[in-house]
Parts: structure tokens; C-alpha cells; sequence
């Protein structure tokens, strides 16, 4: 799905103090002021997952190396048994990601 491309602008004044309030909790929720402010706006919850980039970056790792494995066999280099099994849970956990950052985006 592709974004939809940002083209209005809001205009806002605050006290100095008030900026740097929302600039600390934009922060303190990964997020720009920008995005963070939209957020709240609409009304949606903000929720932070601590370490999934952690989760993501391991899981693209292991897609390598499934990648990797399966080249190999299909070159006849080596031998996978019960590659589909391996195959269909590797896929139900990126789905089960997917899911997890539809809910928290």
C-alpha cells in the first residue's frame, strides 16, 4: 500500500517550554515531532515495542541464510529435509510481525 504523499501544512505556536515537551516525548516514542503530533491528533495510541528492530534485523539474518540453503539444494550441493516445513514456519513468523506492526502503527 502505497503512503499518500504529505502536502498540507499546520502552523502552530507554543512556549519554548511546551516545545520541548513534545520534543522529549516525540523522542521518548521513536518518533519525529512531526509524526508523533499527527498521532496524537487522530487520537491514536502510541505504542512502543523495545528491541523488535533487534527481533527484525535476526529474523532478516535467518531469511539469508534460508535463502542461502535453498540455492544450495537447488543446485544439488546439499540436502534439506523437510525444507517445506522449515519454509512454512519461517513464513507464519514474518507474518506474525507483520501483524504485530499493523496493530502498532
Amino acid at each position: 500500500m502505497p503512503r499518500e504523499k504529505k502536502t498540507e501544512i499546520i502552523t502552530l505556536r507554543v512556549t519554548p517550554r511546551t516545545k520541548a515537551v513534545i520534543q522529549a516525548r516525540a523522542k521518548s516514542v521513536n518518533k519525529t515531532v512531526t509524526d508523533y503530533l499527527c498521532l496524537c491528533g487522530l487520537g491514536k495510541e502510541i505504542v512502543q515495542v523495545d528491541g523488535l528492530d533487534k527481533v527484525l534485523s535476526e529474523l532478516k539474518a535467518q531469511g539469508r541464510n534460508l535463502n542461502q540453503l535453498t540455492t544450495l539444494a537447488n543446485m544439488g550441493k546439499v540436502k534439506i529435509l523437510r525444507g517445506d516445513t522449515l519454509a512454512d514456519k519461517y513464513g507464519a513468523i514474518c507474518e506474525q510481525l507483520r501483524q504485530l506492526l499493523r496493530e502498532v502503527t
